[in-house]
């Protein structure tokens, strides 16, 4: 199974969005940290649409929580527009877990540090700092699923 990793976000159509991607996808989505938003807000159900009900979710309150919850030999790959690699040359093995950080801010400060060798970037034109958090779940987890074969119905 696919994971999806969303820490401190902070949008919930962004969030909803995510959610429908991962049931799409037969992918796991787990919030880590301090939530933007209710569970129950409006605008996130309005983006998940009736398919909320159907998603796998997991909550942890705490970065260490949430590792202390996965596979000891999960593969954690941490997307970034500081990433040293692109997303192109990346190779995904699982079980495996895409984390993404809050949209005004990424990834904590301290996991630049902590995981420099595990920060992917997705690649995209100098015009723009970096896509919807959304939008990078997608093209990040629909890779994954490529390279993982899934069996996704085609």
């Amino acid at each position: 199974m696919l994971n999806i990793v969303l820490v401190n976000p902070e949008i919930p159509q962004n969030t909803g969005n995510v959610g429908r991607t991962c049931v799409g996808l037969g992918a796991k989505l787990h919030l880590v940290g301090q939530l933007g938003f209710s569970l129950e807000a409006a605008a996130l159900r309005r983006a998940g649409l009736d398919y909320w009900k159907k998603l796998s979710l997991s909550r942890a309150e705490t970065w260490d929580d949430f590792l202390s919850q996965i596979e000891p030999n999960a593969q954690l790959t941490f997307f970034s527009t500081h990433g040293q690699h692109s997303l192109w040359g990346w190779t995904f093995e699982e079980p495996s877990y895409l984390i993404f950080g809050a949209e005004s801010a990424g990834l904590p400060r301290s996991f630049y540090e902590t995981y420099k060798d595990r920060l992917v970037r997705i690649p995209i034109n100098k015009e723009i700092r970096s896509l919807n958090l959304a939008t990078a779940v997608g093209v990040a987890a629909f890779e994954a699923v490529r390279q993982l074969e899934l069996g996704l119905r085609v």
